[in-house]
């Protein structure tokens, strides 16, 4: 059982290979959920949230494309509307289910939702969020400012 050593799950322990897997399968069955007849592209997506719950979310397309929903909008609505919390580990994998990395926007959209250190499964390894993300503009900002 391989640890990932920044965030750890409630109760402490820690992102285990276990847990990655089950963020992996959450985000394959998310893809069947995916509706993309323009671009037949579909993306899955998984997270852990802090109080130990598993969400997931898939893209849903427009025939407008501007207002396309990526995975990343419906998983943080399943968040919210599931009782909130903050993301704790994230996977997003394609339709054939490689991992793909969230693209800027999305990014934001996590961190905004993030425990500190929020793990993601990407192209290139385990990073935490600021790590894909570093020097974001987020809520701390605003209330740094308001201050």
């Amino acid at each position: 059982m391989t640890e990932t050593p920044a965030t750890r799950p409630p109760g402490g322990g820690p992102v285990t290979d276990e847990v990655w897997d089950r963020l992996h399968a959450g985000a394959v069955d998310a893809l069947t959920h995916a509706y993309v007849p323009y671009s037949h592209f579909p993306v899955g997506v998984a997270a852990l949230v802090d109080d130990g719950r598993i969400i997931a979310g898939a893209n849903v397309e427009n025939a407008s494309y501007g207002v396309t929903l990526c995975a990343e909008c419906s998983l943080v609505s399943a968040l919210h509307m599931g009782g909130g919390g903050k993301l704790v580990a994230f996977v997003c994998i394609d339709g054939a289910e490689q991992a793909l990395m969230p693209c800027g926007r999305c990014r934001q959209l996590l961190f905004e939702h993030a425990a500190p250190g929020m793990l993601l499964k990407t192209v290139s390894g385990i990073r935490t969020i600021d790590e894909v993300l570093p020097d974001a503009f987020g809520p701390s900002t605003l209330a740094a400012y308001a201050g």
